[in-house]
This record gives structure tokens, sequence and C-alpha cells, in this order.
């Protein structure tokens, strides 16, 4: 017991000796990297981040079998926040005074504007997370944030361009969800849709989990319009909105953004989901194209894997390439030099997780692929080439 306790005065007396003199206790190479993570395992976002919190730990673990970051182990650090703003700030609270933590993963749009006076205010880290809402593609508002694909605007131009190619001059109708989320990327849709010589014919506003939409069909089967295009829900009310559609003789064809185009949430619709469109920033799990990264998911998880994987997986990617390239440059792990690094990313390879190289100019990947949903086969099968609205 008495050698015990002079072991542990003997080092308590060298670690104050050496912060004393200005040199860290433990070498700067041997230190761990920690990304931290407010990330949503239960609640009504659990599906995605259950699938969001494996693809990132599945990067980490490829990342360290290959010797870390300069060396240093990483590792994700997080809890589940059931998607509750105050819960994400107190789990964001409660991991950095546990570590020294420089990259961090958020839950949704309300979190990453409450926490962001924070993180300026901090100086140490930059975040990316679940949201890809237009708000926040914003470097002088949100410096030390970024999005892991283009944001709800840019998907919804890249449907107009796809659009335009495909009909033009096509007729539009547009259905969003009642919720910040879902009312993002309307003014500025109107915009791009004018400017491409497309014509938004009407708008139809629901409820985000609306179950009779009877009135809002008839409103699309007056406008009769070419496409249809949902915005701020995940399923519901979307197949409704297509089955009745369909029963009145409707050729309107229905296109979504991201968080709408996992094809596992289409699998029991059945026919009606044959034909949707949307999207997509990444490669699908069971894409056959060559993707040397995405034949490593798929020799670690046999079973298909969620698009929120795939988010979650690229995410922990560029988080750590800003910090390996921070490193590199023999710079210190603060917010400005993270984000500095981020944005030297160009043309850069993601191992076909996202089928062009990738550039990252402010906080947004401004690049998609239109992908239409194959109800025989259950899967999303590419429609148009990769379509970059980058400016």
């Amino acid at each position: 017991m008495m050698l015990n306790w002079t072991r542990r005065k003997i080092l308590a007396s060298a670690a104050a000796m050496t912060l004393a003199l200005g040199v860290p206790a433990i070498a700067q190479d041997n230190q761990e990297i920690v990304i931290g993570g407010s990330i949503p395992l239960t609640g009504v976002f659990g599906f995605a981040g259950v699938g969001i919190e494996a693809g990132m730990q599945d990067y980490i673990k490829i990342l360290n079998e290959e010797g870390g970051i300069d060396g240093r182990k990483v590792r994700l650090s997080y809890e589940d926040t059931g998607y509750k703003v105050d819960t994400s700030v107190a789990v964001f609270n409660k991991l950095t005074s546990q570590d020294e933590i420089h990259l961090y993963y958020g839950d949704s749009t309300g979190f990453a504007k409450t926490i962001n006076p924070e993180l300026d205010r901090r100086g140490t880290m930059i975040m990316a997370g679940a949201s890809f809402a237009s708000e926040l593609n914003d470097p002088a508002k949100f410096p030390a944030q970024f999005l892991a694909g283009p944001d709800y605007t840019e998907m919804v131009s890249i449907l107009l361009e796809f659009i335009a190619k495909e009909k033009p001059g096509a007729t539009i109708m547009l259905v969003n969800s009642d919720t910040e989320f879902g009312r993002d990327p309307i003014a500025k849709t109107k915009e791009r849709a004018s400017a491409l010589g497309l014509e938004v014919v009407g708008e139809i506003i629901t409820p985000p989990t609306a179950v009779d939409v009877s009135t809002e069909v008839l409103k699309l089967r007056r406008a009769r319009p070419d496409y249809a295009i949902f915005h701020g829900y995940i399923l519901a009310p979307l197949p409704e909105f297509m089955n009745q559609a369909k029963q009145l003789g409707l050729e309107t064809k229905f296109m979504g953004t991201f968080w709408s185009m996992d094809s596992s949430i289409w699998a029991d619709v059945g026919e009606a989901a044959n034909g949707f469109m949307g999207v997509m920033p990444y490669r699908y799990y069971y894409d056959t194209e060559a993707a040397p990264m995405l034949d490593k998911i798929r020799e670690m998880r046999p079973q298909y894997q969620s698009t929120a994987y795939t988010q979650g997986f690229l995410t922990a990617m560029l988080l750590t390439e800003a910090a390996k390239r921070t490193l590199a440059a023999g710079q210190e792990l603060n917010a400005k030099n993270l984000k500095a690094s981020l944005n030297t990313i160009k043309d850069f390879d993601t191992g076909g997780l996202i089928g062009v190289p990738i550039s990252i100019p402010g906080n947004s990947i401004p690049v998609g692929r239109i992908y239409q949903y194959d109800a025989a086969a259950k899967q999303m099968k590419p429609a148009s080439d990769w379509i970059s609205v980058q400016e």
C-alpha cells in the first residue's frame, strides 16, 4: 500500500514538473484523436443514428488499422441524444469536458444552430452532422461547420438540372412538410427553376407525417404537373400521394431528397413506389460500379447498409482527413486550421463512395446523382450521371 502511494506521489510530482516546464505530460504523438458525437440512437431519428454510428466506427477501424493519423489512434466518443436539442447540447458539454475534442458530429439542424456560438467561442474544433440545411452552408456564419454532401437547396437544384435536361419546360409541383426542414429550399427552388426554364405551378404544404392527403392530391390532379418534388419527409405521406395519384391516372413523376432515398424504406410499399426518383450524394451499398471503399464495407458488413451508414462513414473520413492535413502541415488542431485544411480538399477520391472526385470549396459538397427505385429489385438504380452544381 505504501509503495502504491509513493508511486502515485512520484507520478503526480512528475506531471506537475512537466506542466511547469511547459512540456505535455503525454507525448503528442501518443495521444488519441477523439471524435465527439451527439448521435440519435433512439427517438424519431434513431433509425438513422444507428447507421451513422456504425458507419463512423467502421471508417475509424479502417483508419486505425492503417496506422491512424500521424501515428495517433482515432476514437469515437458519443452518447444517445434521442434527437433532442437540449440533450445534444448536454452530451456536447459532457464529452468535451472528458476529452480534448477537435472533431464533432451533430445530430440535427437545431443542434448545429444552437451550438454554433459555442463552437465560435471555443475555436477548437470543426463539426459536421446529419443536417444538410441550406442555412449551414455559409462559411461566414458557420465557419467551423460543414456538410458531408450538398445542402437541401443544392439537392433540389440537382433534381432541377436533371428535369431541365429530361423534359425542357416541364411543370413542377413542390410538396413540402410544414417544418423548418421542409420549407428550407422553397424560395431558391423557384428562382432556380425559373432560370432553367421550368415552371413551378404550385405548392403543397402538409404536416410531416400526414395521413389523409386526399385534398392535396386533388390539387395535383388540377395542376397535372410533370413532376412533384417532395422535401421534408422520410416516407409518409409519399406512398399515399403516389397511390392516389396513380389511381387518378396522373402521369406525374415523383421525386425526393436524401432522407427519402434509402431503398429499405420503400421495400414494403410495393408497386406504387416503382419509378420514384430522387437525389443521392453517395453510391448505394449494392452499386456494381467500381468502388474500392464499398468493397471494404461489404467485406466488413455482408448485409445491406443504409444511406445513413454511408453518410456517417464519409463524414468520419472527411473529419479525419482535415486532421490529417493539419498535422501534416505542422499546425495546431484548432477550428481555423482544420477548416482551412478541409477546404484544401480538391479532386479528392472517396474510394468510390461518391462517383466523382470531390472538392469542398465552402461548407458543402455540391454534387449528387439521380437514382430511380426499381420495385421488383427493391433497389435504387442510377438514372443520371453525377451532377455538380458548384458555382
